[in-house]
């Protein structure tokens, strides 16, 4: 009898997943059950080709038991399948799958084990596919979808000992979930946990390291993580990438697997999915609709090369185009920033008040933070350059310190900006620890009660 080949044992196979680059991926036109039914390999090739030049290694791909035939898969959409793993194996990349999305079956243990076993035998000793995650999204708190899988894992895995097992939970039930899972799988233990944050990317570090908490000594992996450039511009939605992909390094973890590749066009989501219902759904990618990069990719790119995230990213000088710059604006019914030229430090551009007053909420300014976390022991210091004509009020400049649920803890104030007219001026929050319990640090400018003119540039943080 051949011997296995060492790459698919289920410790070799453990071992990259742990630190697998891996992107989660549908065609822009075609997302969940629809890249299936109309499986367009050319469109597909094309995809991964840009997956692979992100630096990716590894590609997830979810089935659906109602499309490929249940409780036998119809041979064409195992040859889809096939058709898939060899399309990603050209470009370099193994295969992560994710079986039984959209399906709550769960009382048909043996039907569900038939139908996984014939999807996966030919791949139990297929050094392309890395892992199987049971159930995307699984709900511990669903007593039968619970008692499902800890039945289904002992069989399946009797069956395909070597293809390491995981199950993944959505975004709001997290950390606590995951715990839950944990306590309730002690006699079938998953191989690996495939964590989905979508949290606050400020706080990632300590949700991250709380996930990992109670699972240990399992491993976790950041199965899914991003957010909508719907909802936040494409600069925010780049940073906060950044951020997590940082976090998961502090916190040791290998593998952080970015959703999803693309944005979706009009139609490409099944309407029978609540999802196409989600403007916000549509605008995840690392490319837009279009084919075109987001700045989200290039920081994904960074990210697989291992080469540190540059500050530069945050646009602390405000020469980024608007659509790239993570800089958020707050407290703008007492007047709001505009980027312009005509007055800027270096390069051309920076940010412009005139005429603000302020809020019960306090001066309006401009927000970011840091891509690296706040941990104990480390040091903060920033600074911005300002100048006035005709400032009133107050101009400086503050770092903001956040607890683990995002409660507002205190904050460091830089000098104040001379009023009258001035030329740049330097605004310095000196080197200063993080307050007892801080989990996050925010940026601000801010200028208020200035019937005059003030403009910001050349800010930084470390």
């Amino acid at each position: 009898m051949a011997e296995e080949p060492t790459s698919t044992t289920l410790a070799a196979r453990l071992t990259a997943v742990k630190s697998a680059k891996s992107i989660n991926y549908y065609p822009s036109n075609a997302g969940w059950s629809a890249m299936w039914t109309g499986f367009d390999a050319v469109r597909i090739d094309a995809d991964l080709a840009k997956v692979a030049e992100l630096g990716a290694d590894n590609v997830r791909v979810i089935v659906f038991p109602s499309v490929f035939g249940y409780p036998a898969p119809k041979a064409e959409y195992t040859e889809k399948l096939r058709k898939f793993i060899s399309i990603a194996d050209a470009h370099g990349l193994t295969v992560k799958v994710t079986l039984f999305d959209w399906w709550a079956g769960y009382s048909d243990v043996a039907g569900s084990v038939a139908w996984a076993k014939a999807v996966l035998a030919p791949y139990a000793g297929d050094p392309r596919v890395l892992a199987v995650e049971v159930k995307n999204e699984i709900q511990p708190g669903d007593a039968a979808a619970m008692t499902w899988v800890k039945q289904f894992i002992p069989a399946f895995r009797s069956a395909i000992p070597n293809l390491p097992l995981t199950l993944s939970v959505d975004g709001g039930t997290g950390a606590p979930g995951m715990a839950q899972i944990k306590s309730a799988l002690t006699a079938s233990p998953l191989d690996y946990y495939d964590y989905h944050f979508y949290g606050n990317s400020e706080r990632a570090l300590p949700d991250i390291r709380q996930a990992q908490a109670n699972v240990a000594p399992t491993p976790v992996v950041i199965g899914e993580t991003g957010v909508s450039s719907a909802v936040y511009s494409e600069g925010e939605q780049a940073i906060y990438l950044a951020r997590v992909f940082r976090a998961a390094t502090e916190a040791g973890i290998g593998s952080v697997s970015p959703w999803t590749l693309n944005d979706f066009s009009d139609g490409a989501i099944p309407t029978n999915s609540v999802v196409s219902t989600m403007p916000a759904q549509y605008k995840f990618g690392l490319f837009r609709a279009d084919g075109t990069a987001k700045l989200a990719a290039t920081v994904v790119r960074t990210a697989f090369s291992g080469v540190p995230m540059p500050n530069s990213l945050l646009n602390l000088s405000f020469e980024a185009a608007e659509i790239d710059s993570p800089w958020r604006k707050t407290n703008t019914a007492a007047g709001t920033a505009v980027i312009t030229t005509g007055m800027a430090r270096t390069g051309v551009l920076s940010a412009r008040f005139s005429g603000t007053t302020r809020t019960a909420g306090g001066l309006p300014g401009l927000v970011l933070s840091p891509i690296t976390p706040v941990q104990p022991g480390y040091r903060w210091r920033a600074e911005a350059f300002a100048r006035g004509v005709d400032a009133t009020g107050v101009t400086e400049i503050a770092l903001s310190w956040f607890d683990a649920n995002g409660k507002w803890i205190s904050q460091n104030t830089s000098n104040r900006l001379p009023a009258g007219n001035t030329s740049w001026t330097k605004l310095v929050v000196e080197t200063v620890a993080a307050p007892a319990g801080a989990a996050a640090v925010q940026l601000h400018l801010k200028s208020g009660d200035n019937t005059g003119t003030v403009w910001f540039d050349d800010a930084a943080i470390s």
